[in-house]
């Protein structure tokens, strides 16, 4: 099941989501620029444990809370975003809120770090995070942006996309300490090559 909206959207998107796909856009007739506009409001995608969201703009406070599973692009979050996620990808293609990450213990964010103030909203204590140093990682992230753009026709995503070996350096990956020795590929590819020799 796919469902798009056009305009914005309220509280608890994609609470819950346990397949599907969930698209959200400005309206086609907007002037607005997506990535400094809120698309929809807060709590979306709690609980989420499979399927996949594109918003084309911001979301409110505890974005992707205790999501297990699903895949997350949006362009930017207030605070509490991924709080006690567990599985699943998320994307922010912009600036967060506070206390980033607070009680995550699984699965993989990047977020677009322009202003280079992430490390002072990510909440440290049980997160690694850097900038993206492994092939394998920045393929995956440009995956995702390309959906996120085939989907949402984002001019935020077009952008990055097109200047991809610039801006991808831009972009921070956020894991859990606790599962950065079990993961299939490792966050650094040196890493990669020490172990297969």
């Amino acid at each position: 099941m796919t469902i798009k909206v056009h305009g914005d959207a309220n509280d608890y998107v994609g609470k819950s989501l346990s397949g599907g796909k969930i698209v959200i856009r400005p309206d086609k007739n907007s002037k607005i620029k997506s990535n400094e506009n809120t698309i929809m409001g807060n709590t979306c995608m709690y609980g989420a444990t499979s399927g996949s969201l594109y918003a084309s703009g911001k979301a409110g406070e505890r974005f992707a809370v205790r999501n297990s599973g699903a895949t997350a692009v949006v362009e930017g979050c207030g605070s509490n975003g991924c709080e006690y996620m567990t599985g699943g990808n998320v994307i922010i293609l912009g600036k967060t809120g506070d206390n980033f990450g607070a009680g995550m213990t699984g699965g993989m964010a990047f977020v677009y770090d322009l202003d280079k103030k992430f490390k002072y909203r990510v909440n440290d204590e049980t997160l690694v995070f850097a900038s993206i140093q492994s092939n394998y990682w920045k393929n995956v992230l440009k995956e995702f942006i390309i959906n996120h753009y085939n989907e949402t026709n984002s001019s935020h995503a077009k952008k990055i996309i097109d200047n991809w070996e610039v801006e991808y350096s831009k972009f921070v990956q956020i894991c859990p300490k606790e599962i950065v020795s079990t993961l299939s590929e490792p966050l650094v590819e040196e890493i990669k090559k020490k172990k297969t020799k």
